[in-house]
């Protein structure tokens, strides 16, 4: 067999198997009904920008079709996150007692609201990345660590929708003006 036909067949073979499997790329699945009409709530006490997790997940929600809304009302699907909050803590001390390692723990918390019922209870979700510390290079590093905490903001934001996801995907939203499939049962005529 030539080498392109070996690789065409391989190719071909590593799609089907992928399509068994269920494999889809991120952006093609399709958001949960509870998803399409959202508004995000940021709870933040001294908010001077919009911090990267709740840019980030307003952008993945539109990309995949979601309306964003700019306030809770009847039928939009409310997310509020609160509790942001990132840590630094030193990993490793050197011989002259400076810190040579660092560690960044992001938290968050969220919930999940439509039409006054709680969809998702409070979720605690967190992130941890280390990054080492040159006292030379305080600048590159200070950049470094600003890049490292939007970036895991960012990351969090995706887990979110991860969750949500799995979450709201089995929740079935009756559409307006549907007449149930299940009858309702008629009142004896001797009542």
């Amino acid at each position: 067999m030539p080498a392109p036909a070996v690789l065409r067949t391989a190719l071909i073979f590593l799609m089907l198997v992928m399509s068994a499997c269920g494999f889809r790329l991120m952006g093609n699945r399709q958001l949960p009904a509870l998803l399409e009409v959202v508004f995000i709530d940021l709870q933040a006490p001294y908010r001077v920008r919009e911090p990267p997790v709740e840019t980030h997940l307003r952008a993945l929600l539109q990309r995949r079709g979601a309306t964003m809304r700019q306030r809770p009302g009847p039928g939009v699907t409310a997310i509020h996150i609160q509790d942001l909050n990132t840590v630094r803590e030193v990993l490793s001390v050197g011989s002259d007692g400076k810190a040579l390692e660092f560690l960044l723990r992001t938290t968050v918390t969220y919930r999940v609201e439509r039409d006054g019922a709680v969809l998702v209870p409070n979720d605690l979700l967190q992130i941890s990345r280390d990054f080492s510390f040159n006292a030379d290079q305080v600048l590159a590093k200070d950049a470094e660590e600003a890049r490292l905490r939007a970036y895991i903001q960012t990351e969090l934001a995706e887990l979110i929708l991860i969750r949500l996801e799995a979450r709201l995907g089995r929740i079935i939203v009756p559409s307006p003006g549907v007449v149930p499939a299940v009858p309702v049962p008629a009142k004896p005529s001797g009542a």
